[in-house]
């Protein structure tokens, strides 16, 4: 049996809750926070890696910029297929594992985001992710990636959690630290009129140090961390860790 991440019963079932319409109406938001850390123009080429249902990509393209939208799950890929047909754009879609894609020297910019990082119980895949990530850049070219950090994580951190959606779903969330704050287990439970669907899924967590490390031993020149798309600090104020690494 794969991973959880490579189970797209996972990613169909449980997609509909994670990348909600509230979420896709803050993307246009979030992409002002992202073209600021980027420091790219329209037409530019842009990498968004792990693009899920293409929020951002089709954002990006909107306004101008050209994008590769790449995701291992087809249902991912067709949902934001259909949404970049209908907003009218063009995105070149690839269906891709994080770990092999690679665009020698190919991107203006990249992002990585919504915890779309550390899904590989190999740290040395983190790793491999982060290299692939900087040998798709150009020279002084720079990448963003945001995630929910250890310190944010830490100061939130419930070990049980429920939430109520629109349609009348309700999903249980239950979490569990493993020893040394690494790693992140999660029993996913959701119950829909008389469905009922569970689903075990885990990823690494990342302090705004290790991350910083990780990506400087993958090439990058220069890391600077934030706690939000907005330019905030990453302090204990930070809502995410947003990451952005020169090449």
């Amino acid at each position: 049996m794969g991973a959880w991440h490579e189970d797209d019963s996972f990613w169909e079932t449980f997609g509909p809750y994670l990348f909600t319409d509230e979420r896709r109406q803050v993307a246009a938001a979030e992409v002002d926070g992202l073209l600021a850390y980027l420091a790219v123009q329209p037409g530019s080429s842009v990498l968004d890696l792990g693009c899920g249902v293409g929020r951002h990509s089709i954002e990006l393209a909107r306004r101008g910029f050209v994008v590769t939208a790449v995701d291992r799950t087809e249902v991912f890929l067709n949902q934001a297929r259909r949404r970049a047909e209908a907003a009218g754009v063009e995105i070149e879609f690839v269906k891709s594992d994080m770990r092999e894609f690679r665009g020698t020297s190919a991107f203006d910019g990249a992002i990585n985001l919504f915890t779309t990082f550390g899904y590989f119980e190999n740290p040395e895949d983190d790793l491999k992710v982060a290299r692939n990530l900087f040998e798709s850049l150009r020279k002084t070219a720079r990448l963003v990636i945001d995630v929910m950090g250890k310190e944010v994580l830490a100061r939130r951190f419930r070990e049980r959690d429920w939430h109520r959606f629109p349609d009348g779903a309700i999903l249980l969330e239950e979490r569990k630290l493993r020893s040394g704050w690494d790693w992140l287990e999660n029993r996913w439970t959701l119950v829909r009129g008389s469905e009922r669907f569970e689903s075990l899924l885990s990823h690494r967590i990342y302090s705004g140090a290790e991350l910083a490390r990780l990506l400087r031993d993958a090439g990058f020149m220069s890391v600077a961390l934030y706690g939000s798309f907005g330019g905030a600090p990453y302090d204990h104020h930070a809502e995410r860790l947003v990451a952005v690494a020169m090449r």
